[in-house]
């Protein structure tokens, strides 16, 4: 008990950090300050472009968009109920739903345009934070949370690395192709972290309640 209490308050103090800095990027964007860190990251990022590159990262960019998405959503979530996890399957559908609604209402309250320098590919709508970004950090953080429950031990680390490797080229993607500020993925990192953080932890107070009800029935 003490330590599921520990868990939450961990979560609930990392809540708190996460919406502080997010307020804080969006406040150095409304008063034009955040220009000192994009505008550097911009010109690093794209100051790599070569033809092959510029490649990989549509690649990148694709397997990031709303259909691959979907896509992987629909194989995972027939696999988890395919093999009876329904509890898993119904995180995995509130993280990626919330996700998405989450990303469309901070779109439409800071409505912010979207950088013109040096765009590769065009694309509409508005640019903080980053949905490319927030649906790669759920759908891989949660997937490698799940497969994390579900495998052995020895098989766990390339779960997170996987995870992590697929969310920063789909990030630095963004950022090369000229379709997002640097800090629109800071947001969209931060926005998705903070609804991952409140799904798991009530994901795991809940399993944790049934499991202590289970080991009471049985004795």
């Amino acid at each position: 008990m003490r330590e599921l209490s520990g868990r939450l308050i961990t979560a609930f103090v990392s809540c708190l950090i996460l919406a502080a800095v997010f307020g804080y990027v969006a406040s150095s964007i409304g008063n034009g300050s955040i220009v000192q860190f994009d505008r550097p990251v911009i010109d690093f990022v794209q100051g790599a472009e070569t033809p092959w590159l510029t490649e990989v990262m549509k690649v990148f960019t694709t397997i990031g968009s709303t259909e691959a998405v979907i896509a992987i959503s629909v194989i995972t979530l027939g696999l988890l109920l395919y093999f009876r996890q329904k509890a898993q399957s119904l995180l995995f559908l509130i993280v990626i739903g919330g996700t998405a609604a989450l990303n469309l209402v901070l779109k439409l309250f800071y409505q912010r345009a979207r950088p013109d320098l040096n765009r590769l590919i065009e694309i509409s709508g508005y640019s903080f934070p980053s949905g490319h970004t927030m649906m790669a950090t759920s759908l891989y953080i949660i997937l490698a949370f799940i497969l994390w429950r579900n495998a052995r031990t020895s098989g766990r680390i390339l779960y997170v690395i996987g995870a992590i490797f697929m969310i920063s080229m789909i990030c630095i993607s963004r950022i090369y192709l000229g379709v997002h500020y640097p800090s629109d993925v800071v947001g969209g990192i931060i926005s998705s972290a903070f609804w991952l953080l409140i799904a798991i932890s009530v994901y795991t107070v809940s399993m944790n309640k049934r499991h202590s009800k289970s080991n009471f029935s049985v004795r």
